[in-house]
């Protein structure tokens, strides 16, 4: 998928707003459950919205766009964390894990969303060409629902894997019972070590995360979007 988006100009512009979207979505959920769940933290930084430069991190999105502009088969980024005051919250542990799983929530019920649109554009994709105007749209509007689709899967599940400073994590200690979520807590400052021993390919390989995730990902996929590429 990246590759295409790399060679493709429309492609990559496609793929970048999708990418902005999924983020947008995932971020944003996280601001809506910590305000509904009593704290006010993310609204009173600017976090409570769907404008997209409140949540896009800046460094994140360029390592992004070099690795995807270079051609890397090795391609990430990253948003702004929602941060949230524990404090706030009646039940900080569980309401915590309610806001961690707030985000790749939102993310499978947008790609939900994106399915069946994209779905009934292809049903009646015969009527609605018949106008080139109209038919331009439905191409580009196809173009967008796919990527889309695609990114808010994997946002989604790569976010769902219990390593700080990712959103499982955070839910696992919320389900846990207090003496095990205090042993899990311990964990928290490895957390980067052990992601990045992940993410990056060994001897050219793919990461362990990818072994690990692409199964649930692809199995995802061929539900919502059948001609997908196989990550």
């Amino acid at each position: 998928m990246y590759g295409q988006l790399s060679t493709s100009p429309v492609g990559f512009i496609l793929g970048l707003l999708a990418l902005i979207i999924a983020i947008t979505v995932h971020e944003f959920a996280h601001a809506y459950a910590a305000e509904r769940l009593g704290d006010p933290t993310p609204r009173l930084m600017g976090r409570l919205t769907l404008n997209p430069l409140a949540h896009l991190d800046r460094v994140g999105s360029a390592v992004f766009l070099f690795l995807l502009l270079s051609g890397s088969r090795f391609v990430f980024g990253w948003g702004k964390p929602v941060q949230f005051d524990p404090f706030n919250l009646r039940h900080p542990r569980r309401d915590g894990a309610i806001i961690s799983i707030a985000g790749p929530t939102a993310n499978i019920l947008t790609a939900i969303a994106a399915s069946i649109l994209l779905q009934l554009l292809f049903s009646f994709r015969v009527a609605l060409l018949s106008n080139w105007i109209i038919g331009l749209l439905v191409y580009l509007l196809i173009g967008l629902l796919q990527p889309v689709i695609i990114l808010n899967v994997v946002l989604a599940v790569f976010n769902l894997i219990p390593i700080h400073p990712l959103d499982g994590f955070k839910i696992v200690e919320g389900i846990l019972p207090e003496e095990n979520a205090r042993q899990w807590k311990e964990l928290e400052g490895y957390g980067m070590i052990f992601l990045i021993l992940l993410i990056f390919p060994i001897f050219g390989s793919p990461s362990p995360i990818s072994r690990l995730i692409s199964p649930v990902i692809n199995f995802l996929l061929s539900l919502l979007l059948p001609t997908a590429p196989l990550i």
